[in-house]
């Protein structure tokens, strides 16, 4: 009985170190690849589209710190003409909970054309803000703008999914101590993602009409 506690034990160890190696092995991975194509907003290339990725919106609208430093990152790419267009995904999945229209008047207060501005209202998660960007807004040249931590993972999803994907990171100031939870949660969301968008490339909660960057933003208009 005791040997065979000894094998049980000996054997869950070996297991959670080959866990263990493996998760980290996969983050290092993702982390690595994804920072070779973050540049500055000087140096990143010309791209058919800037894709803002959503974060916290109050109820009243106002963005987070961390929403508001991607917008205003997305605006100097947009002036410094990187992209003639900004494609702003987040969650609207609820009618009393709306990134994207709250991105959107954010930019259009920075005095960004509404025409230039395409919300996509179904970016419940980085995986599928990059799928919708490429299937249903044609986007194949991109410069993702999100914090460092995330922008990594979101470049590697896009470069996954065939898009020519570059980043440009938004940490313009300090975020506090949630970025220690920020950070470690980004580990099981980078493993998840390599999978995701290695291996099973799932589709996206939705689809629905192809609604081309190229076009005029006000189509993606709800309000």
């Amino acid at each position: 009985m005791k040997n065979r506690v000894k094998h049980i034990l000996y054997v869950s160890v070996v297991l959670l170190i080959a866990a263990t190696i493996g998760t980290l092995t996969i983050n290092e991975y993702v982390k690595h690849l994804g920072s070779k194509y973050i540049l500055s907003s000087i140096d990143v290339p010309k791209c058919n589209a800037i894709l803002v990725l959503g974060a916290y919106v109050a109820p009243d609208g106002t963005v987070s710190p961390m929403l508001n430093d991607r917008l205003v990152e997305a605006e100097k790419l947009y002036e410094l003409g990187k992209a003639p267009k900004v494609l702003v995904s987040g969650d609207h999945g609820r009618m009393d909970y709306d990134e994207v229209n709250a991105m959107r008047t954010f930019l259009q207060n920075k005095n960004i054309p509404p025409e230039d501005i395409f919300m996509d209202h179904a970016g419940f998660s980085t995986y599928e803000s990059i799928y919708r960007a490429r299937d249903i807004f044609q986007v194949h040249k991109v410069i993702i703008v999100t914090q460092q931590y995330h922008l990594m993972r979101a470049v590697f999803n896009a470069r996954a999914l065939g898009l020519d994907a570059y980043g440009v990171a938004s940490d313009l100031q300090d975020y506090g101590e949630v970025m220690k939870v920020y950070n470690l949660r980004e580990i099981a969301a980078r493993n998840k993602d390599f999978i995701i968008s290695e291996f099973i490339k799932p589709k996206p909660t939705f689809l629905g009409q192809v609604l081309p960057v190229s076009g005029d933003g006000r189509v993606t208009d709800d309000k």
